[in-house]
């Protein structure tokens, strides 16, 4: 499976971006599908998750009303829809996908998420 993430950049304090990541390959086994983001000097944290059926299973307290995580099944893509961004949003946002078969675990190559205060 191969993730290509775009719709990262730099955005004001208060605006909005939205990532994508686009899966291709051996994606019927896609389940759980993440979006994790790393800040400089910082441990990378989950920022949200969801499942193949479409069910939110995470949100980190930080982005909670004001991200969203979607995806869709068809097109083996996940987005994140990020408002009212603030500038601790900025980091390296990474996707990740978990397949059933086998079970493994891919990562996209991070798209850099700048907001400038």
């Amino acid at each position: 499976v191969q993730l290509v993430e775009s719709g990262g950049g730099l955005v004001q304090a208060g605006g909005s971006l939205r990532l994508s990541c686009a899966a291709s390959g051996s994606t019927s086994s896609i389940t759980t599908m993440r979006w994790y983001r790393q800040a400089p000097g910082k441990q990378r944290e989950l920022v949200a998750g969801i499942t193949s059926g479409g069910g939110i299973i995470h949100y980190t307290d930080s982005v909670k009303d004001r991200f969203t995580i979607s995806r869709d099944n068809a097109k083996n893509t996940m987005f994140l829809q990020m408002n009212r961004m603030k500038p601790e949003d900025t980091a390296v946002y990474y996707c990740n996908i978990q397949t059933l078969v086998p079970p493994y675990d891919y990562w996209g190559q991070g798209t850099q998420v700048t907001v400038s205060s």
